[in-house]
């Protein structure tokens, strides 16, 4: 089976402390991963590894089949979605939300270049798919957190990227907005023809079934990788946070609760 992405013993030094530490992990085609880890475990050092934004200071990553070191990162770049709170606050208050999804073919923030009809089809087809095409003609800033990750995620998927990237995007959500999201990540989760997810939180209860496979990341270590309902259970999660934890399973989410 293809490897979509493939990091063997990774470590990270940087001004002489180490942020990654022997990470091996192999994404295969098919596969949606969570990652989990609380603030400082080393997430967001691993995706900018696989971004290719740094480099390892040891071992070796093949993203899409392709060696860093053995081929043009920002060509590769384009095969990847990343969805962040960094790209949201960089979003030009006023652009129209479906000029919005539109720049992700561009890969700029903000919205310089010609587009055809057919982009803006495209744009309106994602915002249908992920149930917020009625905001097409609202300007950004007039969209709730909730509405802008939406939209976030339909630009990214302007460029019909092989692997995304969904880093924390629950982030600043209440209840209501954070469920709403979630559904419409598992159904794009459930296309076929869909990219590779990697959904990163440090939230366990947003971690659902769509994502077959779970990465504990502890202080810059791989804690436990593997099926998700191995990883999302009382003994593996109590021993990952250092705390007892309660799970239970209500429908297919589990709920947390300290002991």
């Amino acid at each position: 089976m293809e490897n979509i992405i493939e990091l063997s013993g990774v470590s990270f030094m940087r001004d002489g402390k180490k942020l990654l530490s022997d990470i091996n992990w192999t994404i295969q085609k098919g596969e949606h991963w969570a990652v989990l880890g609380l603030n400082g475990s080393g997430k967001t050092t691993l995706l900018n590894m696989i971004n290719g934004y740094i480099w390892p200071t040891t071992g070796s990553i093949r993203v899409l089949g392709q060696t860093f070191g053995k081929t043009s990162l920002p060509e590769l770049r384009k095969s990847i979605g990343w969805v962040s709170s960094s790209i949201q606050e960089r979003i030009p208050r006023t652009q129209l939300a479906r000029h919005v999804v539109i720049s992700g073919k561009y890969a700029s923030i903000g919205l310089y270049e010609e587009f055809t009809k057919e982009d803006e089809d495209k744009a309106i087809h994602l915002m249908e798919k992920l149930n917020c095409v009625g905001l097409a003609d609202s300007p950004y800033e007039q969209c709730s957190q909730g509405e802008r990750q939406k939209l976030l995620i339909a630009r990214a998927l302007m460029a019909e990227p092989r692997i995304l990237i969904l880093d924390e995007p629950c982030n600043g959500l209440d209840l209501f907005a954070r469920e709403i999201l979630l559904k419409s990540v598992e159904e794009l989760a459930g296309d076929p023809n869909g990219p590779a997810l990697i959904y990163v939180t440090h939230h366990p209860e947003e971690i659902s079934p769509v994502f077959q496979k779970t990465l504990l990341l502890r202080r810059g270590e791989v804690f436990q990788q593997g099926d998700t309902s191995d990883m999302i259970e009382k003994t593996s999660l109590s021993r990952f946070f250092e705390h007892e934890i309660h799970v239970e399973w209500r429908g297919n989410r589990a709920s947390f609760q300290l002991v």
